[in-house]
């Protein structure tokens, strides 16, 4: 079963790392894709770019198209990761890797359902 992780911090803590501070996390988020890429486990893995580079789309009668991202949130979408485990278990013991050296935020595990069985 893929999973998704969806990685949630405020784009305020994370904008204020420092250079050290970002490399640290980097390198161990780094680790367990490796790990997870060797296993053959990991798929697509992409950072976002901090919110205020983000254009929203509003459904309506006419979809509306607006700057920023409008969430109503403390925290922000930062980036997620494709995964593909044998259990729900082993979703949860992979994202608790990848939080477990931050002391904010959150990763969502999510179940992911291919729509297209072509690009999977």
């Amino acid at each position: 079963m893929r999973y998704a992780l969806l990685c949630y911090d405020s784009d305020d803590i994370v904008g204020g790392w420092t250079t050290r501070q970002e490399e640290e996390v980097f390198a161990k988020h780094e680790a367990v894709e490796k790990e997870l890429a060797d296993q053959g486990r990991l798929g697509p893995n992409l950072s976002l770019m901090p919110t205020s580079a983000a254009i929203t789309v509003r459904s309506s009668g006419e979809p509306i198209v607006m700057d920023g991202p409008f969430a109503e949130t403390k925290e922000q979408l930062l980036g997620f990761w494709i995964i593909d485990c044998a259990s729900l278990e082993e979703a949860i013991e992979t994202a608790r890797r990848f939080a477990s050296h931050k002391q904010t935020g959150a990763i969502e595990i999510r179940p992911v359902a291919l729509r297209d069985q072509a690009r999977a």
